[in-house]
């Protein structure tokens, strides 16, 4: 199969890597990619659902730190959560078709 689905450590979902040019894969090919990527699309709600309960938490703790470098941690980890956020919501929005 010229395509795989890549776990993503970062995102927390598998995401498709197409070792070629979409237009030369067979029609199966693109059908059974475009059915796998609906199933784990449909996950990307409630991991995005995830990373804000986090961004929470870790807001809540940065509410009561008092330490300058701990809320330095803190801020960036919520900046990473967000841009996880983003990312998802850029992949939801991809919908590719045949």
């Amino acid at each position: 199969m010229h395509v795989k689905f890549i776990y993503d450590l970062r995102l927390g979902i598998s995401v498709p890597h197409i070792e070629q040019e979409w237009d030369t894969l067979d029609e199966q090919t693109k059908v059974n990619t475009l059915n796998k990527w609906e199933q784990i699309r449909g996950t990307i709600p409630d991991r995005v659902k995830q990373m804000e309960n986090q961004i929470h938490s870790v807001h809540e703790h940065l509410s009561n730190e008092e330490d300058f470098e701990k809320s330095c941690r803190l801020n960036e980890e919520m900046a990473e959560l967000a841009s996880i956020i983003n990312d998802l919501w850029i992949l939801y929005r991809l919908a590719p078709s045949l």
